[in-house]
């Protein structure tokens, strides 16, 4: 089988400009193709990203040869019998972690974005230089990626290899002035490689790193072909995002999210980085070598529907943070005002009395990445909705087999029957196997959760072992639940509305359905001037509030476009719908009992 030959370098820096170029041993007799895909694994929006081709040509024994494109994202040359190469240059400018991103300050790309498959040829081992910039630029950089070296000195430039084009495009590279941390898991060498100027405790990062690496580990086993994995991680001033890949994991999170010296336990600010990596690490398992037949058998280049996304995503939400409580990292108060915060963020929309999870997860590449104004009223997250209904099916399953079973034990079968064989996963068959891992019915369960938009069952379940479902007014609308609050500072009324700071000025957002903002003619996009005579602004909002009472009509001003509007709104009371969790101090011992066997390892 022939060895197709990359290499990527920057180009022009300043223009942000790779030059990718791909030679093909034997191309096809017909005129071979070449394609760009037009979505990234683990985010499922068509992207496009041949979009950012500004240039390409092709050229056999240095005579060039005619390329021509066929379609959005696919070119085809002119037939030779020689080896073909193909050369392109790539615009890269999204600093996110999907894209490709190229300044004097780094190099960074995720393959499906910069490296073109060669059709019908996806299944040839692919050899990959990284070369540094001619004009000398990061000539002192350190490459970061869970490639196979072929060449290159570890965290250098020079040559790699993949297995196939599948292989080739899962292993996002980041190019920099890197901090490295590196640790061992159950004996598999593991890096941290750090972008951006950071002071953290490298070596109690690593420390933690490496607990909550074994407690994945030892849960679903060590996949087979896992003898590496590089967690990449850039660290700007704010932001926060991830995506998963079978080798390694792309991360962005604030520089102050990472551990100081001297941080004693795990404060909010550090447990929301270590959800984040706990979350792509688990996606080892579930996502990456446990797939929907859907993705399985996709070749990247229009959409793969799906109504398992909440499998997928929602159980791996679930159990981010509880493999941190199980790993020690966290205490169980922490764990409950987490599970809190999920609650809350569920209960808060109104999208989860309209959308299903399952219309959630088969709509995502039209709807949930793609918000509008109407987002918050009209879609559900199939990640945290797809988190409770996980809790809910284990507390389930918990309760109904006396103990017998929980979705641990779903799990493992899932691994066992899809992860480790590699066959993808059909649209009922996770289902199929959750009936026969507990010999229960669950068909009424996953209809009224996974296919309804009622209400889930948590508060009884919750109940049942041993922990109090409480619920209060909130203190602000960025309010995320999870604890008991002030109530001195809980709101009597509410507007129904997010008011945000754009551009230095402050901008209606989100308008809830049936809300006294709506009522009154309130718009997405609305200026706020003016609420009772008084100036209205974001930061202002929730202290204005406090002055009046649910029923009370007041006069808001509000800029649309250029043009100056006065409104009536009648203040609603404010929703009690801001959850926090508690241990039943007052619970049965068969209760308490259930609370131990799920809460603790």
């Amino acid at each position: 089988m022939p060895v197709h030959t990359y290499s990527i370098q920057p180009k022009d820096i300043h223009a942000h400009l790779f030059e990718v170029r791909v030679t093909v041993a034997k191309p096809a007799s017909d005129g071979q193709k070449i394609a760009i895909p037009a979505w990234v694994p683990g985010s499922y929006m068509v992207r496009d990203f041949a979009r950012n081709v500004v240039a390409i040509r092709a050229e056999s024994d240095c005579v060039a040869v005619p390329i021509r494109k066929i379609d959005k994202s696919t070119w085809q040359a002119e037939p030779t019998d020689r080896a073909l190469t193909v050369v392109m240059e790539v615009f890269a400018y999204d600093p996110g972690v999907r894209g490709a991103h190229l300044d004097s300050t780094h190099a960074y790309f995720n393959g499906a974005c910069v490296f073109p498959a060669i059709v019908g040829q996806q299944d040839c081992r692919c050899k990959v230089d990284i070369l540094p910039s001619e004009d000398g630029t990061g000539k002192h950089w350190r490459v970061a990626t869970s490639m196979q070296r072929d060449g290159a000195e570890q965290y250098g430039y020079g040559g790699y290899q993949v297995a196939d084009y599948d292989e080739l495009i899962d292993h996002p590279v980041e190019i920099a002035e890197l901090t490295i941390g590196e640790f061992e898991a159950l004996g598999i060498p593991h890096a941290i490689a750090i972008r951006g100027k950071v002071n953290c405790d490298m070596a109690r990062l690593c420390h933690d790193l490496k607990t909550l690496c074994e407690q994945h580990l030892s849960f679903l086993g060590v996949p087979e072909d896992l003898d590496r994995y590089v967690f990449l991680l850039y660290a700007p001033g704010t932001g926060y995002g991830g995506l998963e890949h079978r080798w390694s994991s792309s991360n962005i999170c604030s520089r102050d999210n990472l551990p100081y010296k001297g941080l004693e336990g795990v404060n909010e600010s550090y447990g929301t980085f270590l959800g984040l990596v706990s979350h792509e690490y688990f996606h080892l398992w579930n996502v990456k070598r446990i797939r929907p037949a859907a993705f399985a058998n996709s070749d990247l280049a229009s959409e793969a529907y799906t109504e398992l996304l909440w499998v997928f995503e929602g159980i791996t939400s679930y159990y981010d943070d509880l493999q941190l409580l199980r790993s020690g990292l966290i205490t169980t108060q922490q764990y409950l005002k987490l599970l809190g915060q999920t609650i809350t963020r569920v209960e808060r929309g109104a999208g989860r009395r309209r959308q299903s999870v399952a219309d959630s997860s088969f709509d995502a590449w039209i709807k949930f990445y793609k918000p509008d104004a109407n987002a918050g009223n009209a879609i559900v997250s199939y990640y945290a909705k797809g988190a409770l209904i996980a809790l809910c099916l284990d507390l389930k399953l918990r309760l109904e087999t006396e103990g017998r079973v929980s979705l641990d034990d779903v799990m493992h079968e899932s691994w066992r029957r899809f992860g480790v064989t590699g066959k993808g996963m059909l649209e009922p068959e996770f289902e199929e196997m959750c009936a026969d891992v507990s010999g229960l019915d669950l068909g009424d369960f996953f209809d009224a959760a996974v296919r309804g938009t009622g209400e889930l069952p948590l508060e009884n379940l919750l109940h049942r072992h041993g922990v109090l479902w409480k619920k209060r007014r909130p203190a602000s609308r960025d309010d995320k639940g999870g604890d008991k609050g002030d109530p001195a500072k809980a709101l009597n009324v509410t507007i129904g509305a997010t008011l945000t700071e754009q551009n230095g000025k402050s901008v209606f957002t989100v308008i809830d359905n049936d809300s006294a903002a709506e009522k009154a003619g309130v718009a997405p996009g609305d200026q706020a001037v003016a609420l009772d005579g008084l100036l209205l602004d974001a930061a202002n909002l929730s202290t204005r509030l406090k002055r009046y009472r649910p029923g009370d009509t007041l006069e808001l001003v509000v800029f649309r476009g250029d043009e100056l509007l006065t409104l009536s709104i009648c203040l609603d009371a404010a929703p009690e719908n801001r959850i926090f969790l508690e241990l039943d101090p007052a619970a049965s011992e068969e209760r308490a009992a259930r609370q131990q066997r799920w809460l603790t390892v």
